[in-house]
Parts: structure tokens; sequence; C-alpha cells
């Protein structure tokens, strides 16, 4: 939905009424979205503050400004920074999500998100604007059985009237000679997945933002002055402040830093998941898009080297632990080295012994529901929380800053969907462990 300037202006006025007076005409039906639309003060401030420029922030404030918001997005390092949770290299797109109770939902948006990051693409990279972000790889989740994940994922994809195959381990063999199969009897392929150049999509959306009129402010930035149930500003590093009318907090591992009474038990940042990028032969195109699809065995996810930057054959495995995302290692010591290369030993076994060219370690930002957080600040009337990625919410990037923006503008209205990314009173206790308000 896009709404131009004169009628965001209306509507947002309308909600500054009754967010100050708290009175609405009589007999009418209170309504929370309009209590909650930016309150405008043009030319004095912008309309909306993103603080965060990953994922989530960078989204959200293109959406936001598309949709006739005036946005200043602020992030201490910068869009695409390598302490990012979004700042990695690449990032599968799949829609298989049948190990999660909110699956159907997540595979309808990733299924959304795809045509949208193609879209993307043809608009931007066609006239050499901006690098290609996302490759259609396919994806084969291989197994040995038929286990409630497949056939839960099979299920949600019925449902969605999604293309999929069902490929016995003779049939994974055949179409990609590369790939061993020891241990594998059943696979399921997506044909429309694929990856994206997370770091190269994160400075294009930023680049975008820009030339359409937004307003990129980096350095850190910490809360600023609040007035009753209203943030009035936040505060630069070197004492500037950036006053708005509505803030939309898109923070990342940085949550429990920034809020720590709220957010310190309420997200888990903990893990940083470890990322191997190994050379493939030379003059060997097996292991590279579009000879090889992403794959996916059990506690492993990968793809092949995408054309373009040959960073080479890409692995996941294991993680190490580093709570401070200011501070946390970045790299994979080579102690870790041995499990991935085990790994490709047995499905990819001529990668076994090749140099790794890149290592890298994010954070996984964990939620107690393990679905995204979308919620009105609990303590301001004019906050957003935005974030709790769950290993998953970059693929979802361009349907989820729509999103988002529209809950901040107060265009959707889907309650149910809405309600399933409260933030939930459960917290992870210090073992890790969920723990409910029955047990604090």
């Amino acid at each position: 939905m896009t709404i131009d300037r004169r009628n965001f202006l209306k509507v947002a006025t309308a909600g500054a009424g009754l967010a100050l007076t708290g009175t609405a005409a009589a007999g009418a039906e209170p309504v929370a979205a309009a209590r909650r639309s930016p309150l405008v003060r043009d030319g004095q401030a912008p309309d909306i503050v993103v603080v965060g420029a990953g994922n989530f922030g960078a989204w959200t404030a293109l959406n936001l400004q598309r949709m006739g918001a005036k946005v200043t997005l602020l992030d201490q390092y910068g869009p695409a920074n390598s302490r990012s949770a979004s700042g990695g290299e690449t990032r599968g797109v799949r829609t298989s999500y049948g190990d999660r109770p909110h699956g159907l939902q997540w595979a309808q948006w990733a299924k959304r998100a795809m045509q949208k990051w193609s879209e993307w693409d043809q608009e931007y990279f066609k006239d050499g604007m901006l690098p290609q972000l996302f490759s259609t790889t396919g994806d084969i989740i291989m197994r040995d059985e038929m286990t409630p994940f497949l056939e839960d994922t099979v299920a949600n994809w019925d449902t969605m009237g999604h293309d999929y195959e069902v490929l016995t381990a003779e049939e994974i063999r055949y179409r990609w000679p590369i790939i061993h199969t020891p241990d594998v009897s059943v696979g399921i392929y997506e044909p429309d997945a694929g990856v994206v150049r997370a770091r190269r999509a994160i400075e294009s959306v930023a680049q975008v933002f820009k030339q359409e009129g937004g307003d990129i402010r980096v350095g850190r930035v910490a809360m600023g002055r609040t007035e009753g149930r209203r943030v009035l500003d936040v505060e630069m590093e070197g004492g500037d402040r950036v006053t708005g009318g509505m803030f939309v907090f898109a923070l990342g591992p940085w949550f429990p830093k920034f809020f720590p009474a709220l957010m310190g038990k309420r997200l888990s940042n903990r893990t940083l998941g470890h990322v191997f990028y190994f050379s493939t032969p030379p003059g060997d195109e097996s292991y590279r898009h579009p000879n090889c699809p992403s794959y996916n065995v059990p506690g492993v996810t990968g793809w092949p080297a995408l054309p373009g930057d040959s960073r080479g054959f890409r692995i996941r495995t294991g993680g190490h632990q580093g709570d401070d995302p200011d501070t946390s290692i970045r790299w994979v010591d080579e102690a870790a080295h041995a499990r991935p290369r085990a790994v490709l030993a047995k499905y990819f076994p001529a990668l076994a012994e090749r140099p790794i060219n890149e290592t890298r370690a994010c954070h996984y930002t964990g939620t107690v529901s393990r679905n995204f957080i979308i919620d009105e600040h609990p303590d301001y009337d004019n906050g957003w929380l935005a974030g709790g990625g769950s290993a998953e919410s970059f693929k979802q990037g361009p349907v989820l800053g729509e999103f988002i923006a529209g809950r901040v503008m107060g265009t959707e209205h889907d309650q149910e969907l809405n309600d399933s990314f409260r933030l939930l009173e459960e917290e992870f206790s210090d073992d890790g462990e969920r723990r409910g308000p029955e047990d604090l």
C-alpha cells in the first residue's frame, strides 16, 4: 500500500491528536493503530527514526519512506558492516520450514520474498546500476528417512501450491554426480530456492534509500530523552540528538545492550554460526552455480560458489559463544575446521581437502517463540521493536520491511498475524532455557 505525502500527514496528525489527548469521538471504538501513528512536525524533525541499518532496519526504512514518511536511518557502524548479523557474504532463501510451528506463514513470506528479490534485480541490475543479488540455485534437503520435518515441509508446499520434487538417493546422484549419498534415502527438492549476496543486498537497499531522499547517519546511538510514554530523541556519540515522532528500534544482537532490562533475557545472542568458503578445483564448474544446488544435511547448510565473486563453496556448521556483538570474534579458529571437512568428505569428497578461502561468524538472535519480534515497545507509545531474526529473517527481508512499515503506519490489520510477532513475557534463563512469567 502506498500513501502519498498529503494523506500520510492527515493520518499521522489524526493519530497525534488521539495520542496526545487520549480521547475519541463519543461512541467511537478505540483505534490502536491510529494512537501509534507518527507525530509529524514537518520541517523540525524526521517523521520516523529507524535505529539499526541491518536487514530489519534498512528494508523498513525504505518501505516507510515509500509510504510517505520522512525517515532517518541510524547505525553505529553503517549499513552492511562486518559486525552486523546481516553483514555476511551470502544467505540462502528457501521455504522449507516444516520444523517451525509458524512454518507455513514463514514459507509463504519466503515465497513472496523470492519474487521480490527477483524484481529488485530486474529493476536495478538490468542497467548495471547495482550488482545482481539473487541467484536461483534450487535447494536439496537430504535425509536418511522421510522425517516429520520433511513431511511437514511438503504439507506446507502442498497447501501453498509450491513446486517441489521428492527424490531418491539414486535420482540425486544422477542429477548431481558430485553429491555423494552414503546415508541418504530421500531428498526434497525446491527448484525456486536460491542464494542472496547478503552484504551487497543491504548496501543496495541503503543506496536506493538515500537516492530516494532518505538520510543515513553513522555513529554509536544511545537512548535519549523521554517524556512519560514518549521517546523524544536518541543521542548520537558526540552529543548530537536525533528527534522524531516515531522510533523503530531494529537492533539485532545489540537489543540486550540497548534495552538491558527489557531485552536482556528475551533475546539470545550468544551463539555465532560458523561459515566457511572452500576453494573449488580450477577449471571445474561442477561446484559453481548453476551446476550445483544449495543443500541441507542434518545440522549443515551450504550452496555452490556464485559467479562473479568466486568466494567459494559455502558450508555452515556449528558455532562458538560470544555475548557482546561489539567485541565477539568474527573469524573461525582452526580448531573448528575439522567439522566442515568431515561433512564435505561425506557428501562432497572432492572438496574435503581444498583450501579454505574465508571464514565468517555472525550472531544468531533467537527468541523464545522462535519467531520474529515485531511489536510496540511496551513502555513507549511512539516506539517499535523489530528483530529476533531466529537465523531466518534475512531471506524474508523485502517482505519483512514491507510488513513492519505497515505495522508502524497502521495499515496491517491481520490481528492473528500481528499477534504472532508479539514480544512475549517468557524469557531465557541463564542456562539458555525458556522461562515463563510463572517462573519469574
